[in-house]
């Protein structure tokens, strides 16, 4: 009896460090492969002069504009110059909605006019040419003109809500005072109000408004909306306490043209095992029109691009690899909802969305929307990660576009980089490509290429 326990305790012992030397070859492959990606795209990369070709030769890539379809047709050759299995374009209705000349606004008060800097935010309606021009209530929050709507009618509506600066994650910061821009101006149609100013989505106190979406409900009166910059935004509040009967006035020329035709580009290598089973990763090819979306989402467009040359020079993949560069996720997310309902139509199994939309600052990790299970299965990569000061691999947001894929059970990871500069810039005259640095650039391309490989080598659980 003795002798068979010896036996068993040899044999587990054998077992054990037979899997073990498996792990840590397998580990050894992985690091190779993990270092040979980063020292391409530190060294060889492709990343920033593409950028710099998509903000300076391109420029502004606002849904259904001309630069929009330049963009479109410079990415799908760009996809064909790698060579990949296969490159198409997946139609897509989009909102064309346009800006027209540029805003103007001031404030009247007793002290006299001041010009402020204000943009009008996405999808609104414009003033006219004579403008808008009323007496001014200012709100807290959106449950605020919840509360006290009614001292608005008639009157011009003004959401004068910081973002909380006492937040570690300026995207939290985002979501949060959000809510205002998205839905404050359907709320301040519903009581009668004749306008809306929101004070700008931004960390930084300076003349730049942001722009971004917002959304009209159905039946309610349509009222123009603009965002208004962090440093007037504070003027107003003070000129308010003041002069509470001071009047603004502010005029814009945009407008809805109605939906286009526009397109996803996307492009695939197709699996050597598991052609059936697909790993989508991409960013928005959309941008605002205010500068050249360099930040958001031309890094996002270049790091997913960067991915697949990067794959398709190193490494043969088992599953099949697809990069999208979705359109419309500014203004619609109609790019991402396409792709989604095709996966679905068309019975496809993804086994993980990749998305970088938040920059290309110093790549941190990624952030999981995922099971427990998956997301376990991705953190016991970390060690892979650490030469590369990738740490950040935590449950959490996914992206927008790959969003829509979640209903059909697919596990969602963002590139998460440092994220305390983003909303300095954001939906603002500043986002150009001139404020990325390359290698924080290239850093992000070879991070997102090296979990892509490891997702195909081993899958998600």
């Amino acid at each position: 009896m003795k002798n068979n326990k010896i036996h068993l305790f040899t044999l587990i012992t054998l077992i054990s460090t037979f899997i073990y030397y498996q792990k840590s070859i397998a580990q050894s492959e992985d690091s190779v492969m993990i270092k040979k990606l980063f020292t391409d795209a530190l060294t060889n990369g492709e990343s920033y002069e593409n950028l710099r070709y998509l903000c300076k030769e391109i420029g502004p890539r606002l849904s259904g504009s001309d630069n929009a379809q330049k963009a479109i047709l410079w990415t799908k050759s760009l996809m064909e110059s790698y060579e990949l299995d296969s490159v198409w374009l997946q139609p897509v209705m989009v909102p064309k909605w346009v800006r027209g000349e540029k805003e103007s606004a001031k404030i009247i008060s007793n002290s006299g006019k001041t010009k402020v800097n204000v943009t009008a935010l996405g999808n609104s309606v414009g003033t006219g040419k004579k403008g808008v021009r009323g007496k001014v209530v200012e709100f807290s929050s959106l449950e605020d003109l919840q509360q006290r709507g009614e001292e608005a009618k008639g009157k011009i509506v003004f959401i004068n809500c910081p973002m909380d600066l006492s937040l570690l994650s300026t995207g939290t910061m985002y979501g949060n005072a959000g809510i205002n821009r998205h839905k404050g101006p359907t709320e301040a149609g519903k009581i009668g109000a004749i306008g809306f100013i929101v004070r700008s989505l931004g960390t930084s106190m300076d003349d730049f408004p942001h722009t971004g979406a917002t959304q009209y409900g159905l039946n309610v009166p349509k009222i123009p909306a603009i965002a208004i910059s962090t440093n007037d935004a504070e003027i107003l509040s003070k000129e308010l306490q003041q002069d509470p009967g001071l009047e603004f006035y502010f005029r814009t020329n945009c407008e809805m043209l109605g939906d286009v035709e526009s397109y996803n580009v996307v492009g695939q290598i197709t699996g050597s095992e598991y052609p059936d089973e697909y790993i989508v990763f991409g960013g928005h090819l959309d941008s605002w029109d205010l500068a050249e979306g360099a930040h958001d989402d031309g890094a996002g467009m270049i790091h997913s691009l960067e991915t697949m040359r990067l794959l398709k020079k190193n490494y043969q993949p088992k599953r099949s690899l697809r990069v999208v560069m979705f359109i419309n996720e500014e203004n619609g997310l109609a790019g991402g909802k396409e792709y989604a309902r095709l996966a679905a139509e068309n019975e496809e199994k993804h086994i993980a969305a990749l998305e970088s939309d938040s920059g290309g600052f110093l790549p941190l990790g990624f952030s999981i929307d995922a099971t427990p299970d998956a997301i376990l299965n991705i953190q016991s990569w970390g060690q892979l990660f650490q030469p590369y000061n990738l740490f950040y691999f935590k449950k959490g947001y996914g992206g927008a576009d790959i969003g829509p894929l979640k209903n059909q059970d697919v596990p969602l990871i963002g590139l998460y980089p440092s994220d305390q500069r983003y909303f300095d810039m954001h939906h603002t005259a500043k986002d150009v490509f001139e404020i990325v640095d390359h290698r924080e650039l290239e850093l992000g391309c070879a991070s997102m290429a090296s979990l892509v490989y490891l997702i195909d080598k081993y899958g998600l659980k």
